[in-house]
């Protein structure tokens, strides 16, 4: 051990008194019920580089001292304080992946970014045990640094120091009893930490590790939380039947820590960097800079163009709001992305889900309910009950979770789904555990046909159809805001761009051997400090970390309203739609499909939100809601989204409009002695924008299977 570690109480004190005045004296005013004292390293390396060096080598000793040095400080002043030292914020070469972490590196003190996976629950540790002698009464203090075992006195003091020098054990005059109510306790908890997914490696898998925490860290981390620990990696013998074994197991003590980049509100904004933004957000073109800023690297046609808009504004996302009766409108955008294989979904869902902060990549045919959701394991830090393992949803939490294969999630598992879309709250009863985790996220699906490509039925196939061969359940289908339907058509000027846009991305990108062997600069790590890029086809792009930094910026400051002639716009178009698909016919017996329904009318005002976000505004205009109508509209009229009879042959914009008709001449004829002239059949037809031509038809039709008949011309009744 070096001379610092010795000298180290000398140190520890003119460090205090001379930097943490201010902080000595909060403590002694007994502000906090665990009084703790914060050390950034930095501090410590400007007044002694030297000692905080030796901190990180020897850190147990050195940080004890520390404790028994503020202790006897504040003793002096007229406290008697426990108080919690706490070395954080340390230097990048101290930083470690759980599994790089080995026998060099145990009692050091080390970092490493983690995230929490379970937390278990709080158990009180004494950590200064008073015992008291059976034969002459006298206590002696004994501090307790090792968890796994209580240190007890082997020999009472001497008679000159009070005592009576006897000791205890077999064939001792005396034995000690532990006095409770002097002894001092401390919280305690275990957490399990697992690697980052984003820094494991390919084929590896992430280290997890059990961690030891005491004091006001207790309760302070949440499964799903990223944080930076710092902490001491201490070793414990392995028994086995009984017996200590030459293998030793790593547990760790956390000494301190600092949440990461949790949501998007944690990413930090300079003040040059606010002012690139607001310039930014001023462009004109802004809208298209931002869809193909999204996935450069995928050539947009046709419907890529609409896809990449979407999932743009799927980024910014709507407003989450609280109403006074408790209920909760979710402010995230669901998109479903269904096409044939090969048309670049996979790629898009990676992209944004390494665009979202917390954004998390899970693959249908390897994630099962539990996964998604939570698992039920068996509590290994207690008695073997069970405890909650967070999974894919809560883990993004504020975030964005891409699902890709997602039809490949069993039909079990699929169902968990539902409430976690909606209420954005998964509700779990497993092994005597009910609890209600938060699953705030947007989600970002990807699905394949059953048959491995969807059938060719030309322009005119509905989303519903097409939905229906992927084999997911219908009622899935309405918690999407927006379903695009992805082919892979054969266009000869289309399929040449396309070629031409890959084989220059390949080219242009750089060999991984290289970067691996450190010839060549990771062009990811390029863009960190840079607003724009240059496409292949040289149009301007934003980089990724700026396009995160803009969308993270528009999300703390902005939520914008929505006023009175944005709503009408919206309402006009919902009961437009609602009423040109007419009323269910009772007489025809048929159930007439009303493919747009009040969840609509939320996810129209999600997108309005998300486009005035866009462009930094806290009210929306009526521009902001013609884009979310465009885009709306397009997936759903482009796409065909009436889904067509099988038998009939008659779509069923068709089919209601029939129904109108019929409901026409019913409405007049009860008002007219069963008698409905033509004229005013036309009349009423007009206003529900049904021309005279159509009813016509329609009446032609009525009349040919005997549901009406002429006693006049122009004059109709029902049989």
């Amino acid at each position: 051990m070096t001379m610092a570690a010795h000298d180290s109480s000398a140190r520890w004190k003119t460090f205090f008194l001379e930097a943490k005045e201010t902080e000595i004296f909060t403590l002694l005013s007994k502000q906090s019920n665990t009084p703790t004292l914060e050390v950034p390293f930095h501090e410590l390396e400007a007044f002694d580089p030297d000692f905080a060096e030796d901190i990180l080598q020897f850190p147990r000793e050195i940080l004890n001292t520390g404790k028994g040095t503020i202790r006897q400080i504040c003793r002096e002043r007229g406290e008697d304080l426990d108080v919690i030292l706490r070395v954080g914020e340390l230097p990048r070469d101290s930083r470690r992946t759980l599994r790089e972490i080995g026998s060099a590196d145990i009692e050091k003190l080390r970092s490493s970014d983690v995230q929490v996976i379970k937390i278990s629950e709080i158990k009180p540790r004494m950590h200064i045990a008073v015992f008291q002698c059976e034969a002459c009464g006298v206590s002696q203090e004994m501090v307790q640094n090792n968890e796994r075992e209580l240190l007890e006195p082997i020999r009472c003091p001497p008679t000159d120091q009070g005592g009576c020098d006897a000791t205890a054990g077999r064939g001792g005059a005396t034995r000690f009893n532990l006095v409770f109510n002097v002894s001092k306790l401390i919280n305690n908890q275990w957490i399990e930490i697992q690697e980052l997914p984003e820094s494991v490696d390919s084929g590896a898998q992430p280290g997890r590790a059990k961690v030891l925490l005491e004091g006001d860290l207790v309760n302070k981390h949440l499964p799903g939380q990223r944080i930076v620990a710092n902490m001491i990696p201490v070793v414990y013998s392995e028994i086995l039947k009984n017996k200590k074994t030459p293998m030793f197991d790593i547990i760790y003590h956390l000494i301190s820590s600092e949440h990461e980049s949790v949501p998007f509100t944690e990413i930090k904004i300079t003040d040059e960097e606010q002012e690139q933004i607001l310039a930014v957000s001023k462009r004109e073109d802004l809208l298209k800079l931002m869809q193909n800023s999204i996935a450069p690297s995928i050539y947009a046609t046709g419907v890529m163009n609409f896809v990449k808009r979407s999932l743009a504004l799927q980024l910014f996302g709507g407003v989450s709001r609280k109403n006074k009766d408790g209920t909760r409108t979710r402010g995230d955008i669901h998109i479903l992305l269904m096409g044939d294989p090969g048309v670049a979904k996979s790629q898009l869902l990676t992209y944004v889900s390494e665009l979202s902060p917390r954004g998390k990549f899970a693959s249908g045919g390897g994630v099962s309910g539990a996964g998604l959701t939570a698992a039920a394991v068996r509590d290994t830090f207690a008695d073997g009950r069970f405890a909650l393992e967070a999974g894919v949803l809560p883990l993004s939490d504020r975030g964005l979770a891409a699902i890709d294969e997602f039809d490949k999630i069993s039909k079990e598992d699929r169902s968990v789904m539902h409430p976690a879309m909606e209420q954005q709250r998964i509700d779990i009863s497993k092994g005597g555990i009910t609890a209600s985790l938060p699953s705030r996220c947007a989600i970002i699906a990807a699905a394949n046909p059953e048959k491995g490509r969807f059938s060719k039925r030309g322009a005119n196939t509905s989303v519903i159809r097409s939905f229906s061969e992927t084999g997911l359940p219908p009622p899935l289908a309405s918690r999407f805001d927006i379903i695009w339907m992805m082919r892979d058509e054969v266009k000869a000027e289309n399929d040449e761009m396309i070629a031409q846009h890959i084989l220059r991305s390949r080219t242009r990108g750089v060999p991984e051997a290289l970067i691996d062997e450190q010839v060549e600069m990771d062009p990811t790590k390029d863009d960190d400090d840079k607003v724009f890029d240059t496409g292949v086809d040289n149009s301007d792009l934003l980089t990724p970390s700026f396009l995160r930094k803009y969308i993270a910026f528009a999300k703390r400051n902005f939520h914008p309203n929505i006023n009175k002639d944005v709503m009408a716009m919206i309402l006009e178009y919902y009961v437009q739609e609602r009423q040109s698909f007419g009323r269910q016919d009772q007489d025809e017996g048929e159930a007439n499909v009303v493919p747009i329904t009040a969840r609509a009318l939320e996810a129209l005002i999600r997108l309005t939100e998300a486009h005035a976000r866009m462009f930094l505004r806290n009210d929306a205009i009526a521009e902001d809601a013609k884009v979310a109508l465009a885009v709306f509209k397009h997936w759903r009229e482009e796409s065909g989204i009436e889904d067509e009879s099988e038998y009939s042959g008659h779509s069923v914009r068709q089919r209601n409009t029939s129904t109108i008709v019929n409901q026409i001449v019913r409405d007049i004829c009860a008002e007219n002695n069963n008698v409905a002239t033509i004229n005013s059949i036309y009349n009423r037809a007009l206003v529900k924008k049904i021309d005279e031509r159509t009813v016509d038809d329609i009446i032609q039709k009525l009349r040919t299977n005997g549901t009406l008949y002429s006693q006049k011309n122009d004059e109709y009744s029902f049989v």
